[in-house]
């Protein structure tokens, strides 16, 4: 039923944002894609055709991921793949299925621009969001 086309982007917690833009763009070459600053605070960086998204842990978004990351706490708040099209009913349902509870859908930013998408969670908790390529029903 799924058909995984690419990784459309990686969310990275950080409380060392300056340190991580200078690495990713300086030493790795990535680009500013574009910021939503004040409390959301996301940065996200251009990455080939895909996008590594940088959120202060101090953040709206960066608190959603709970304490700050060091050894014993998580730094990826989520990674996003994206999906040959399937109707977005017909993807729920296949999800449902096999025991995967599925969030909300709703249409979201990623490296391919705004597409619908939904977020689920693997067996160790790892929120993966799963992306459509183009606008779905």
């Amino acid at each position: 039923m799924l058909n995984l086309v690419a990784i459309d982007h990686v969310v990275l917690r950080t409380t060392r944002l300056d340190e991580m833009l200078h690495f990713y763009c300086e030493v790795l070459g990535a680009r500013l894609e574009r910021t939503l600053p004040g409390a959301v605070g996301l940065v996200q960086l251009r990455a080939g055709s895909g996008l590594i998204d940088l959120v202060p842990v101090d953040s709206e978004l960066g608190r959603l991921g709970g304490k700050p990351p060091d050894k014993n706490a998580k730094n990826m708040d989520h990674f996003c793949m994206t999906i040959a099209p399937v109707d977005v009913s017909e993807l729920r349902s296949y999800l449902a299925d096999k025991g995967v509870i599925v969030g909300e859908t709703a249409v979201r930013y990623g490296a391919i621009g705004n597409t619908m998408s939904v977020y689920i969670q693997d067996p160790e908790a790892n929120i993966v969001e799963l992306k459509l390529p183009a606008a779905a029903p």
